[in-house]
C-alpha cells in the first residue's frame, strides 16, 4: 500500500490540527495503521494506532485526551485530528501501515511491526 499524508501546517498553541493519510490499493480495511513523529535529532516516535476496523485505537501518553485518531475505509483514509497543540507537538508527522496481526497494544508502538510509510507532513506549533 502505499501512503500520503497531508495536513500539516503551522498553528498557535492550542490550536487543533487534522492530518490525513491517504492510502492507494485494495482491502484498506486489513491495514492496522499507525501515526508517529519524529522531532529534529530524534527517533520516530510512536504517536497513535487504530485497527483495521476502526473499534480499537491506542494513543501514547503524551497526546491522550488531546488527539483523536479515526479512519473512514470507503475512502481508504486514516486521520489524526490533534487538538489542544503544544510548543512540543512540533514534529514531522508520518502514517504506517501493516497487515500483521497485533497480539497486545504494545504491538501498535513498534516501528518494526509497520510495512508502509507515508512521506511525512510537518507540524509547526509556535508559542
Amino acid at each position: 500500500v502505499q501512503l500520503q499524508a497531508s495536513g500539516g501546517g503551522l498553528v498557535q498553541t492550542g490550536g487543533s490540527l487534522r492530518l490525513s493519510c491517504a492510502a492507494s490499493g485494495r482491502s484498506f480495511s486489513s491495514y492496522n495503521m499507525g501515526w508517529f513523529r519524529q522531532h529534529p535529532g530524534k527517533e520516530r516516535d510512536f504517536v497513535a494506532g487504530i485497527t483495521g476496523s476502526g473499534a480499537s485505537t491506542v494513543y501514547s501518553d503524551s497526546v491522550k485526551g488531546r488527539f483523536t485518531i479515526s479512519r473512514d475505509n470507503a475512502k481508504n483514509t486514516v486521520f489524526l485530528q490533534m487538538n489542544s497543540l503544544k510548543p512540543e507537538d512540533t514534529a514531522i508527522y508520518y502514517c504506517a501501515a501493516t497487515l500483521t496481526r497485533f497480539g497486545r497494544s504494545h504491538d501498535f508502538t513498534r516501528r518494526a511491526m509497520y510495512d508502509s510509510w507515508g512521506q511525512g507532513t510537518q507540524v509547526t506549533v509556535s508559542s
